[in-house]
């Protein structure tokens, strides 16, 4: 794997505004953003025994594996020098509790947020 990767929605305004902000704020090269509905991203997610219809989490795949819901999103931003801090208080609090929040943000995700035309990456 040349860089970290992060398969996300590229259908869903949340999914896109959350990878804009990260390429606006991460460091340049930090991460491959590939949207599932690309052919690379059904690519990776059946190589890695993910679904390949609906996406129901952020999943980050690292030089450790795959990492999903809030430890994927903890593994993130902790890679963005200003947010370390903020991944690493935020870990403090159980996963049970951080899964759960992360859930329901991820269930309405569309009613909250609405659905893109397109998509924050082009598709490859």
């Amino acid at each position: 794997m040349e860089r970290n990767q992060i398969v996300f929605d590229g259908e869903c305004n949340l999914c896109n505004g959350v990878v804009g902000w990260l390429l606006r704020f991460a460091p340049e090269g930090s991460f491959d953003f590939v949207a599932f509905q690309s052919p690379r991203g059904q690519k990776l997610l059946r190589q890695h025994g993910f679904p390949t219809e609906e996406l129901t989490t952020v999943i980050y795949f690292d030089e450790n594996g795959a990492h999903t819901h809030s430890d994927g999103f903890l593994k993130i931003i902790s890679r963005i020098p200003n947010w370390r801090l903020v991944a690493a208080l935020l870990a403090f609090i159980p996963r049970i509790i951080r899964d759960s929040i992360y859930n329901l943000a991820s269930r309405n995700r569309v009613s909250w947020f609405g659905k893109s035309k397109g998509c924050a990456v082009s598709f490859r």
